[in-house]
């Protein structure tokens, strides 16, 4: 029996876990939610393990009705929270009855919102998760209207508790670069104007790679025989111009990497709407 129905996805609405960790050998790539802070959250609200599936909402707008009664909580970027009309607010958990309507309004700020349910949403696992990879097109379809969802589990044990989300500022945004394995792909002067620019996030940037907007660093001078990538990893594509590799990127990637962030950088640039501002700094 379901639980929820879809009464609007939304612009992109996607059934993310905490993705695939050990299948990049056979083509791969880890997806799973983008923000893992804010998803990890809201499983938490719920009283659910980080590694339960729930929604990775895109700007917002989703519309759900309860078929029964569930516990919920949305975390993420700034929304209007309402059930039946009436304002509820983002990190806390929600009550809700059969026949309910849960509306998300238009994110104000960032990019991501993240619906939790307690027991956490069942959907077919592929490769081990119930993550959506939109490069790979693996993973549950992106929701639609009329789409039921369901709980795995509503016999856990009720968690209360609300918390104040302390997040960085989403329009700017500092990265932390650890060496990579090309770091010579850049001279003296490259690497003075990468570490020197104030990048803009590019409107192009989606799941699969954050795109920074800024003067080109110089195209790689030689070809590089494929190797393998994760998310985080800092390539200079063939126009100069760095990108961010993101959860749904490929595995083995031909461009140099300068280096790597970590998974708190690539929460916040989940979260940056194009044109936010981007430092980028060396580890010591």
């Amino acid at each position: 029996m379901s639980h929820f129905v879809v009464l609007d996805p939304g612009n992109l609405s996607l059934i993310q876990d905490l993705g695939r960790s050990a299948f990049a050998s056979q083509g791969v790539a880890r997806a799973g939610a983008a923000d893992v802070a804010s998803h990890a959250l809201a499983q938490r609200l719920c009283g659910n393990s980080p590694t339960a599936a729930g929604i990775e909402v895109l700007l917002g707008g989703l519309r759900l009705r309860a078929e029964r009664s569930c516990t919920l909580a949305v975390t993420g970027a700034p929304v209007d929270v309402r059930i039946n009309g009436e304002p509820h607010g983002q990190n806390h958990a929600l009550n809700v009855a059969p026949g309910d309507e849960i509306s998300l309004s238009r994110a104000v700020s960032g990019m991501r919102v993240y619906v939790a349910f307690r027991g956490g949403l069942t959907a077919p696992t592929v490769f081990g998760s119930r993550s959506r990879d939109t490069l790979g097109g693996i993973g549950p379809e992106p929701l639609a209207i009329g789409d039921t969802l369901s709980i795995e589990n509503l016999d856990i044990e009720p968690a209360w508790f609300d918390v104040v989300a302390v997040r960085p500022p989403f329009d700017e945004i500092i990265l932390i670069l650890a060496p990579g394995p090309h770091d010579d792909a850049l001279d003296s002067d490259g690497w003075k104007v990468l570490l020197h620019t104030e990048w803009q996030l590019d409107a192009r940037s989606d799941r699969i790679g954050f795109r920074l907007a800024g003067p080109a660093l110089g195209a790689p001078t030689s070809d590089l025989a494929s190797f393998p990538v994760i998310a985080g990893c800092v390539q200079l594509p063939g126009n100069g111009v760095p990108v961010v590799l993101g959860p749904d990127c490929g595995v083995t990637g031909g461009y140099p990497v300068l280096g790597i962030v970590d998974q708190g950088a690539l929460n916040a640039l989940s979260q940056a709407r194009p044109g936010a501002r981007i430092r980028i700094r060396r580890s010591h």
